[in-house]
């Protein structure tokens, strides 16, 4: 049995120098659609053609190729925190918020591998 609840989303996280240059180029060479542009929080999100999985953009000044980290939906990030951490889940931090966008928290496979869970706060307006 899952410690963690998860829904049917997955967004792929890349950090990126620009992220209004990457959007424009994973719509033209991808054909992804431009979800949104969330400036204040330095993050931009694509549509893909698989239902359910979005490529988030992160803007860093210098990013870090080969990144790339699943960030996995969960409908109550708090319970499913809760549940890994119970279950031995190494997390780094504490749960962090966008305000009336989202709740993400990252943690650790056992190879050491940043994944995230975050909670979409946008749907609950």
């Amino acid at each position: 049995m899952a410690l963690a609840t998860l829904d049917k989303t997955i967004t792929f996280a890349l950090s990126v120098r620009d992220r209004h240059a990457s959007a424009e180029w994973f719509e033209k060479t991808l054909g992804f659609a431009l979800r949104f542009h969330a400036d204040d929080a330095g993050w931009s999100e694509l549509s893909t053609f698989t239902p359910g999985v979005t490529l988030g953009l992160g803007e860093q000044g210098e990013p870090a190729p080969g990144n790339a980290v699943p960030v996995f939906g969960t409908p109550d990030i708090d319970a499913a925190r809760a549940a890994m951490e119970a279950g031995g889940v190494r997390f780094d931090g504490d749960t962090v918020e966008v305000e009336g966008m989202v709740r993400m928290a990252t943690f650790y496979d056992p190879d050491d591998n940043a994944l995230m869970v975050a909670q979409d706060l946008s749907k609950a307006h």
